[in-house]
């Protein structure tokens, strides 16, 4: 199993990749405490998977690598059903007329991972996939403390809701080749780019909000 945040998957940033100087690596808050990197097992947890609606695909906010984040969602989704990892299927709806027009196309969930019969459909209208919904409730109801996390966009409804899943008592587990985001100014005339982005975010949930994969293939085997 290969944690993303490696030097070997993550992109260099910055000038001159400054990292690579440093006589020691750096680590993150949950190394230091001595928490093992390793993903929640199927068994133990539920598969939340956040706004995989057309809106990424080809609506308004169509994301650079949305078509391959899906197809690793789709293979995360078949996993967890074979294995009876229950599924939860978060959708956004905002005010009519825009992005995630409630009455519109973009709220679809995309095809590669639409829901099942018996497979519950969370609304929100926040970032935070707790903020105003049942979802707190259902995984209560489940008995499930751990989550595997996949969906868009990596920087802000993935974000959100991994970082209030602690504070909640859940462990995450994000599958970084399965969410993805967008290209965002940075307030200079510049541009972050998406791959940027994704990955910088992923580094920071990695320090103390969730345990970061690659893929599906953790639970090979």
């Amino acid at each position: 199993m290969t944690n993303c945040c490696t030097a070997a998957a993550m992109p260099a940033i910055g000038p001159k990749n400054k990292g690579a100087e440093r006589m020691t690596q750096p680590k993150t808050l949950l190394q230091m405490a001595g928490v093992a990197s390793v993903p929640s097992r199927l068994e133990d947890a539920a598969l939340i998977l956040i706004d995989c609606q057309r809106e990424y695909v080809d609506g308004k906010l169509a994301l650079p690598r949305v078509k391959p984040a899906l197809a690793e969602a789709a293979r995360a989704l078949a996993l967890a059903r074979s294995k009876g990892t229950p599924v939860i299927h978060i959708v956004h709806h905002a005010a009519g007329g825009g992005a995630f027009d409630p009455h519109g196309p973009g709220v679809e969930i995309a095809d590669a991972v639409r829901p099942r019969a018996g497979e519950p459909v969370v609304v929100k209208g926040k970032p935070n996939a707790f903020a105003g919904t049942e979802l707190d409730a259902r995984l209560k109801a489940l008995g499930k403390k751990e989550l595997i996390v996949v969906g868009f966009m990596t920087h802000m409804c993935v974000s959100s809701t991994v970082r209030a899943a602690l504070d909640l008592g859940y462990r995450s587990t994000v599958i970084a080749n399965a969410v993805a985001t967008r290209d965002l100014p940075d307030g200079h005339g510049g541009v972050v780019d998406a791959e940027t982005l994704h990955w910088v975010e992923l580094a920071g949930l990695a320090d103390r909000f969730a345990t970061v994969i690659d893929d599906v293939s953790a639970w090979a085997g």
